[in-house]
Order: structure tokens, then C-alpha cells, then sequence
């Protein structure tokens, strides 16, 4: 979406709606008072009124409520812009223009921030599609009270939104388009932001006996990549970096143990984690970073064929320690073993967060608004709570006791891959604890979070949430960087 800032007054452009910010209990006058009168309409949060016989040149006036003014803050301004969007997106109108009473460069720029975020759509595919279906607007103005400050406020707001779209992009394309080779390829293109990216294939991962990652994807024709990003922005080059490792399993069948037919077709998203930290990188690069950072992703995909891993099999991780496969359809902790390990013996970060679409068992125990947040460091685990408030991506932490340990003691091998269904979560986070060799960590589990539908928040549109670009940018911004 292309958007402006503009001077209180300034022209509107042509087939624009407006659409005003009220807050709860303000009072109208005229016909504009009488209409919402009329209406049962009281500027509550995420209402919206259509009023008939706009003023000012106007082709359509919305009226969109932003709840009480003493807690209108940037997430609110951000949601209230984006309700707008969405009340005139199929008008037939091409600009939206965004008026509030508080014109703050700061809540304009968020304000912005929300209209980019809720226009964000993936229609890559579509070839036939009604035009009364497809969104109309494509232009927004955005009133502020200092519209070059407004714009100086956006340019990094406006690098995270391209971060979050290359994440959603991700995370929508179908699998036989995404495949381990071609997702390491999107992210090498991120070179051109300033980004260093390696890849290593199947053959390199074998010398560092990656036998939990490869395991993995030996049943899939596709070869599974390992993915190496670095952003090098502190001023000291040698300062030790904090890392990122996301989960990325381009397609989850289950392998032999297979998952039921309904609802597979969703496990295209479960390189979720993975796609979070591209576009963290993506959001760092964009807005000049002053942090040294990596990202690791692992990417495989899980296929049942001839070759594929079997329940009992034992594999041996990149740590030595040797794990019994009870089930094939917990991946994901095996291809974060690996990757975790390498992390941190390769790189010595100064902390180590995983993000993934771990486990089923998370959304039993948070619904699907919260994501899991599992850590040994009481420090990094507030930072990314406090992170998790501030950009509205929210998370519960969740508890690591060890007597849980026991689910996965394995009477052949070190560990088994699974405790089985109680504390599921609990035991897959401690599972890949055993791979952090005194590095603080966190895991976030994000299955409940990387895919809305429906979606309840009007920044986010039904399917890709990019969850966690956000959330890990804002703790980068605020505690690690300078």
C-alpha cells in the first residue's frame, strides 16, 4: 500500500473515503451528531459507522472507534487505522485517508504501520477472481501535525512491514513451491539488504554429524538445507552476537507416522519458526541494526517414503547424544537439536532464542492467541514478555521441571523423542534443552500463533501471521542494541 503523510487540510485525493478516529463518549455536532445519535454507535474500540452524506469532498465517511482516550497508545492507533481499512478495503474507492484527533508524528506513523499490515495480501494465485473481491484501496494519507516527522517515524516501521510481508509470503506459499532449496534461496536474495547468508547442503551437514536434522528429511526427494544468516551492524565487529534458529519443516506429513488426511494440507506452514527469523533478519537489515545477530534455519520436509525414518530407529545428534525415534511426527525437536548445537558451537551467542510450530499440545493449553514461551534465563524470558506486550504478539511462560525429564528417558538411547500426550509442550521444550550447553535460551512454540483462522486482530488477515518478526525486532530494539 502506498502511503502519505499529510498537513490537517490538505486536499483529499480523488474516490478517497475518510475515516475519523473518535473515542468512546466524544460528542458530535450537526448532522454528523444526529447521525450517530441515530446509530447505536459510542466509539468503542473497533466499531465503525458509516455515515451517509459525508463533508469535505469526501466519497465515503467512516466513523471508526477507538475506545476511551487516556488508552489511546500506538497499538491502539495502529488498530484503529487498520479497522478502517477494513470497513472501505471493497468500496470501489482507491484512497483511504486516516484523521485523529491526537495528529502525533509518533501515532501516525503506527497508524500507518497498521494500514500496511492490514492490507497485506497473498493473492499470488488467484487468476480468477471477482473484482468486487478484491480490495479497491491501494493509497492512504495519514494526517499528523508534523507529516515530516510522521515520515521519519514510518521509514523503520515501514522495513518492519516489509519484514512481516516476506515472512507471511513465506509461510502462504504452497510446498511444492517451498521446498527446502527454493527457501534458501528467497532468503540468499536478502543479500542485497546487507546480509550474509550460507547455505549448507546435505553433504556438509553429514561431516558435522547432523544425524537428528537429516533423519528428518531422508524420506523426502527434496535435500534439506541448513541456512545461515548474519547481520554485522555494532559498531564493534567482534561483539558477540545474539542468535535466532526457527523451526523449518516446509511440509509435515507425519513421515510413517502419518498424520490424518483433514487439515493436512495446513502443515505447509510448518516452517513457521523459520520464516519468523528471516524476516527478523530482514527486519534488522532494513532498518540498520546496531546488534550483531545470526539466524539459523533448518529446513527440511517430512515425507513417508522407502527411505524414511522409522519409529525405533536411533540417530545420532551433532552433541553425540544419541536419540530413540518413538514417533516421526515430533521433527521438529530433531531438526532444532541440530540446529541449536551448531548455533551455539559455531557462533558462542550471547543468548539463544528457537521459534517453531512445535506441537499440537500448546494450543490445548493456550488457545490460539498465546504462544509458549519456555526459557532457563529469568532475564531473557522477561525481556521477551515485556517485548511480546508492548507489539501486541502475545506469549505465557510456560514451566521446564525437570522431574518431566523421566517422559523422555529412553531405555535404549539417551533420550526418545517423545514423553507422550501429557505436558507435551513441557517435554518437547525440555527435549531441546538437552541441546543448550549453558547458553541462555528460550523456545517459543509457536503453533497456536503462526496461522489465524479466522483472525481476530485487524492488522492480521485471515491465514500468515508472520508472528514474532515483530516481537523479536521490538526486543532487539529496546535491549540489545547500541
Amino acid at each position: 500500500m502506498q502511503i502519505e503523510f499529510v498537513a490537517a487540510g490538505a486536499a483529499l485525493a480523488p474516490k478517497s473515503a475518510l475515516a475519523r478516529i473518535v473515542f468512546e463518549g466524544q460528542t458530535h455536532e450537526g448532522a454528523l451528531g444526529r447521525a450517530v445519535s441515530a446509530s447505536r454507535f459510542t466509539g468503542a474500540k473497533g466499531q465503525t459507522l458509516d455515515v451517509l452524506a459525508p463533508e469535505g469532498g469526501a466519497d465515503r465517511l467512516v466513523l471508526v472507534g477507538a475506545g476511551k482516550a487516556e488508552a489511546f497508545d500506538a497499538t491502539a492507533a495502529e488498530h484503529a487505522a487498520a479497522t478502517a481499512y477494513n470497513a472501505v478495503k471493497l468500496s470501489g474507492l482507491t484512497w483511504l485517508r486516516i484523521e485523529m484527533p491526537n495528529a502525533d508524528p509518533e501515532l501516525a506513523a503506527r497508524a500507518a504501520l497498521g494500514l500496511r499490515l492490514a492490507s497485506y495480501r497473498f493473492d499470488k494465485y488467484r487468476t480468477k477472481e471477482p473484482a468486487e473481491k478484491k480490495p479497491s484501496v491501494t493509497a492512504a494519507q495519514v494526517v499528523a501535525g508534523d507529516d515530516g516527522a510522521a515520515r521519519d517515524a514510518f521509514a523503520p516501521l515501514a522495513a518492519l512491514a516489509d519484514a512481516v510481508s516476506f515472512s507471511r509470503d513465506l509461510v502462504s506459499e504452497p510446498a511444492n513451491v517451498l521446498y527446502p532449496a527454493e527457501f534458501a534461496r528467497r532468503v540468499k536474495e536478502l543479500e542485497e539488504l546487507g546480509l550474509q547468508v550460507e547455505v549448507l547442503g546435505e553433504p556438509e551437514m553429514m561431516k558435522l554429524g547432523m544425524g537428528a536434522l537429516l533423519g528428518v528429511g531422508q524420506g523426502s526427494i527434496r535435500e534439506s538445507q541448513l541456512v545461515v544468516i548474519r547481520w554485522n551492524g555494532s559498531e564493534d565487529a567482534n561483539a558477540q552476537p545474539i542468535a535466532f534458529i526457527g523451526k523449518g519443516v516446509c511440509f509435515d506429513t507425519g513421515g510413517i507416522s502419518i498424520k490424518p488426511a483433514d487439515g493436512m494440507e495446513d502443515m505447509k506452514w510448518d516452517m513457521g519458526g523459520a520464516a519468523a527469523v528471516a524476516g527478523l533478519m530482514h527486519a534488522l537489515a532494513g532498518r540498520k541494526a546496531k546488534v550483531n545477530a545470526v539466524g539459523i534455519l533448518g529446513l527440511v520436509e517430512n515425507m513417508p517414503d522407502g527411505n524414511a525414518q522409522r519409529p525405533g530407529d536411533v540417530v545420532t545428534s551433532m552433541s553425540g547424544q544419541t536419540i530413540e525415534i518413538i514417533n516421526t511426527d515430533a521433527e521438529g525437536r530433531l531438526v532444532l537439536a541440530d540446529a541449536v548445537w551448531y548455533c551455539q558451537d559455531r557462533f558462542k551467542p550471547r543468548f539463544m532464542i528457537d521459534l517453531a510450530t512445535l506441537t499440537g499440545a500448546i494450543i490445548i493449553s493456550l488457545g490460539n492467541d498465546y504462544a509458549g514461551l519456555f526459557s532457563n534465563n529469568d532475564e531473557l524470558a522477561a525481556n521477551l514478555l515485556a517485548a511480546s506486550e508492548a507489539e501486541g504478539e502475545p506469549l505465557w511462560r510456560m514451566p521446564l521441571p525437570d522431574q518431566y525429564n523421566k517422559q523422555i528417558d529412553s531405555v535404549i538411547a539417551d533420550m526418545k523423542n517423545t514423553g507422550g500426550r501429557p505436558g507435551g509442550s513441557i517435554t518437547a521444550a525440555l527435549f531441546i534443552q538437552k541441546f543448550v550447553n549453558g547458553v541462555p535460551w528460550a523456545h517459543l512454540d509457536i503453533a497456536s500463533t503462526a496461522w489465524k483462522k479466522p483472525s481476530t486482530v485487524p492488522t492480521i488477515p485471515e491465514g500468515a501471521t508472520g508472528y514474532g518478526v515483530r516481537l523479536l525486532n521490538r526486543l532487539v530494539q529496546e535491549k540489545y542494541e547500541g
